[in-house]
């Protein structure tokens, strides 16, 4: 690479351009996802929309390759890449909020965290998400899920417009007016059409939810899955309820319903009384919460730094077959920090028509997810293969879609596994 170029690329910007001499470095090329170990030659910390078109012409003019870092989690990786130049822009967080028209604009490194406290101080919430750390712009462009999808649908379903930047350096607006085609694919695509740097979104008056968890012991996980299973099928769409098997602080195995319903608390305590009453739960933490205490409630679970390898597949109906196979595959689970996920999501997101966006896995009634999470780097393939044969288990139960945003970074090198996305 000539080191002119470079030297006068950093001129450029105005954030600031490492390279692996630089003592930042290190820091900069650190990921959420603690498996992911790459070595790009540049890092660009992008500040403002014109720092990433200056990146993405002086990538084109050296031919190098591009990854993109936004502000959260990546589970697949794809924010890093070796010896090319890695686009950060984690440092970009401006968030604007308009209270009289419940919009909402935010930077392209914003975390879910970020834009939740933004908007809370105006009693206001974007349908984003279950994790705090997660980051705004992977997750919108992946569909966006969370703990008010069933209400109010995706976060891609509230996506009024973004700006991007596009491979030949131009910089456009995408909204129902202008660039349609691109803001089709952006609502849903997964990305790759561009560098977005900032999203606008419509908001919902949400200040407190009712929710909390329920667990059980693990023994009566078959239980508690068919009567999720069954309950959540007459639910109204105010409630949103997610079934994990996983491990209590002490390795005790648990299988866990989290709960969140956003409306009246008087009508949600009622609705949601056979929930409790079922079992002899040893856990029942239900209340009436502030929403952001419900979006940092699984926080503690996903830490910085562990090593993490995920794979999803959508499922039609959960029959009691399907249920076992989920059951036996949790109870070969190798590290308490891995979990068995169930997201029911059928209510407003499948009212929209499959071919309006770009996520076209509206008609599916649940996500399963193979999480796997450890520590130790020699564990790898033990936990890996965890996941990978969770996922072929399930596979005759599945409609063959996969959600984007719970994609493992081999899928994403697979044409056959990012079509199904």
């Amino acid at each position: 690479m000539n080191k002119q170029a470079v030297e006068l690329f950093r001129k450029r910007l105005l954030g600031s351009l490492l390279t692996r001499d630089d003592v930042e470095y290190e820091s900069a090329s650190v990921i959420w996802n603690g498996m992911i170990d790459r070595k790009p030659s540049l890092i660009a910390r992008c500040l403002s929309q014109s720092d990433v078109v200056c990146c993405v012409e002086f990538a084109r003019e050296q031919h190098l390759l591009v990854s993109i870092r936004g502000g959260g989690h990546n589970v697949a990786g794809n924010a890093l890449c070796d010896g090319g130049l890695m686009i950060d822009l984690s440092l970009m967080k401006k968030v604007k909020v308009d209270a009289k028209a419940k919009t909402v604009i935010c930077q392209a490194g914003c975390t879910l965290g970020e834009l939740d406290r933004a908007t809370d101080r105006f009693g206001l919430a974007v349908p984003a998400g279950i994790m705090s750390e997660t980051g705004v712009a992977g997750l919108a462009l992946g569909g966006g899920t969370g703990w008010l999808v069933r209400k109010y649908g995706l976060t891609c379903d509230h996506l009024l417009s973004a700006e991007v930047v596009t491979a030949d350096g131009r910089t456009l607006v995408a909204n129902s007016f202008e660039n349609k085609d691109l803001f089709w694919g952006l609502r849903g695509g997964g990305g790759n059409f561009g560098i977005v740097t900032s999203f606008e979104f419509r908001a919902h008056s949400v200040k407190k939810v009712f929710g909390g968890v329920i667990v059980h012991p693990r023994s009566l996980a078959r239980d508690v899955l068919r009567f999720y299973r069954d309950f959540m099928s007459d639910a109204s769409e105010s409630l949103t309820a997610y079934c994990g098997m996983s491990s209590a602080e002490d390795g005790t195995p648990t299988v866990s319903i989290l709960v969140c319903y956003c409306g009246d608390s008087a009508a949600g305590e009622k609705e949601l009384k056979p929930l409790r009453d079922f079992g002899s739960p040893v856990v029942d933490t239900l209340a009436e919460i502030p929403r952001l205490d419900m979006q940092t409630m699984v926080d503690p679970a996903f830490p910085y730094g562990n090593r993490n390898y995920w794979k999803s597949s959508f499922v039609g109906e959960l029959s009691n077959e399907a249920i076992d196979i989920m059951v036996e595959t949790a109870s070969r689970m190798e590290s308490p920090l891995s979990t068995v996920l169930c997201e029911y999501y059928y209510g407003a997101a499948s009212r929209i028509a499959e071919t309006e966006t770009a996520f076209s896995q509206r008609a599916a009634h649940y996500n399963i997810g193979m999480i796997a999470q450890w520590k130790n780097p020699l564990e790898d393939e033990t936990h890996v293969k965890w996941a990978q044969e969770g996922y072929e288990a399930m596979r005759p139960y599945t409609n063959g879609r996969i959600y984007a945003n719970l994609m493992g970074g081999d899928q994403m090198e697979d044409p056959k596994q990012i079509q199904a996305a």
